[in-house]
C-alpha cells in the first residue's frame, strides 16, 4: 500500500537525511540556534555518525550507539558507555513526586503474528511522546523487544522474577520518559521454577506494584501462548490490550483471550477488563480484513479502535533498531499508531463485559 508523500523540511544533523520532525526528541534549541535530529542514536551522536563520546562516568571513549547511551541534563548531553554506567547516573526518584498508579495493560492475543510486540513498542513510544512516563516490559523469551530497538542490559525479567532484582536495578532508559524491562531466552526456564513457588500467579504484580507510582502506564508485551507467565502478566494488569491480525484464526485467538481473562477473575480472584482491541494488518481490499473488523466493531464497540493498515515500513523498522515514528514519521504506519495513542489518552469509556462477549462467541 502507498504511503503519503511528504516532502522534507529539515534534515538529521547527524546522518543528513530530510525528514518531517514529528516528535518532541528530534528538534533541540539552544539559544538562538536550532538542530534536529531523525532519531534517537543520531541525537545521541556528539558530532556526526562514527564521533566518539566520552562516558561521563568511567571516562572510556566510545561511539554511541544505542538509544539510553545519552541523556540531557539542562543544554547538556550525559553520555555512558553501558547499562551499568547508565544506571549509576540515573536521580533517585523525589520524594515529593506523586502519582496515582500507572495504567498496566497486558499486550495479548494467544495466537502468534498479530503484531503484538509491534504495537507494545510503538504505543509506548507514542504514549512517552504524549508526557506520559511509560515502562515497557518484555515477558516473552524470544526478546523481541530488545531486539527490535537495538537495547541490552545485563538484567532482565527473568532476574526480576527468580533472583528478586528490582525492575528499576533492571530497567534501560530507551529515551525521556519510557524504560524498558527486557528479557531473554532464560525466561522459558522461569515457567518451570514459577511452578514450583507458592502464590505463584501474584509473583509479577508485586514487583509492578513496587513501581506502579512511578509511571503512568506500563504496558507488557506478551508471549503467544497460555501460560503461567502470561497468568503472572494478567493478575499484574488492571486491563488487556488486545492485538488482532485482520484474518480469522486471529479472531479466534480472542476468543480464547477473553475466556483467559474470565478464568483469571474467577480461579485467581483478579478482575481484570478488555481496556482496547487494536486491529492490524488491515487491508481495505481484502473481504476477510473488512469482514475481521466489522465483526471486531460489532462485539467491542468503542473499545475497538481504529485499525492499524498493513505497512511495509512497519516491518522495516525493527533492523533499523527504530520505532516506527522515528523510521517512517510519515507512513500510514505512524499515522495509525498514533491514532490508538491518541485513543488510549481519551476519557475512558464503558467497560466491555468479558462473560456476556465470551457468551456470544466474539466471531
Amino acid at each position: 500500500m502507498s504511503e503519503k508523500v511528504i516532502p522534507p523540511s529539515v534534515q538529521c544533523q547527524s546522518c543528513g537525511k530530510p525528514f518531517i520532525p514529528r516528535l518532541g526528541f528530534q528538534t533541540v534549541v539552544q539559544g538562538a540556534s536550532t538542530s534536529y535530529f531523525c532519531s534517537v542514536p543520531c541525537r545521541a551522536m556528539p558530532a556526526g555518525a562514527g564521533a566518539e563520546a566520552v562516558c561521563d562516568t568511567c571516562g572510556t571513549r566510545f561511539v554511541p550507539t544505542y538509544a539510553y547511551q545519552v541523556t540531557r541534563k539542562g543544554d547538556a548531553k550525559v553520555y555512558a558507555c553501558s547499562d551499568a554506567c547508565r544506571q549509576s547516573q540515573r536521580p533517585d526518584v523525589p520524594a515529593a513526586v506523586h502519582r496515582p498508579p500507572a495504567r498496566v495493560f497486558a499486550v495479548l492475543n494467544q495466537k502468534g503474528g498479530t503484531g503484538k510486540t509491534t504495537t507494545s513498542i510503538n504505543v509506548a513510544a507514542g504514549l512517552a511522546e504524549r508526557h506520559r512516563r511509560v515502562l515497557l516490559v518484555d515477558a516473552d523469551p524470544q526478546g523481541n523487544v530488545a531486539a527490535s530497538l537495538g537495547v541490552r542490559s545485563k538484567k532482565s525479567l527473568y532476574d526480576v522474577l527468580m533472583n528478586g532484582a528490582a525492575i528499576a536495578d533492571a530497567v534501560v532508559p530507551l529515551f525521556e520518559n519510557l524504560d524498558v524491562l527486557t528479557s531473554d531466552e532464560r525466561l522459558a526456564a522461569a515457567e518451570i521454577k514459577l511452578a514450583q513457588r507458592p502464590k505463584r500467579a501474584g509473583l509479577l504484580k508485586r514487583h509492578i506494584d513496587s513501581v506502579a507510582s512511578q509511571y503512568d502506564d506500563i504496558l507488557i508485551d506478551c508471549g503467544p501462548s497460555l501460560s503461567l507467565l502470561n497468568q503472572n502478566v494478567l493478575c499484574a494488569s488492571t486491563s488487556v490490550l488486545v492485538v488482532v491480525a485482520c484474518d480469522y484464526l486471529s479472531l479466534v485467538g480472542v476468543k480464547q483471550v477473553l475466556r483467559t481473562i474470565k478464568n483469571v477473575g474467577a480461579h485467581l480472584g483478579h478482575p481484570i477488563s478488555v481496556g482496547a482491541v487494536v486491529p492490524t494488518m488491515y487491508d481495505a481490499r481484502a473481504r476477510i480484513c473488512r469482514d475481521a473488523l466489522d465483526s471486531l466493531q460489532k462485539h467491542f464497540g468503542d473499545k475497538c479502535l481504529p485499525p492499524v493498515r498493513h505497512n511495509v515500513r512497519l516491518k522495516e523498522a525493527p533492523s533499523k533498531k527504530k520505532t516506527i515514528f522515528e523510521h517512517a514519521p510519515g507512513s500510514h504506519g505512524a499515522e495509525d499508531y498514533l491514532a490508538v495513542v491518541d485513543a488510549l489518552c481519551a476519557p475512558v469509556t464503558e467497560e466491555v463485559h468479558v462473560a456476556s462477549l465470551v457468551r456470544s462467541g466474539a466471531r
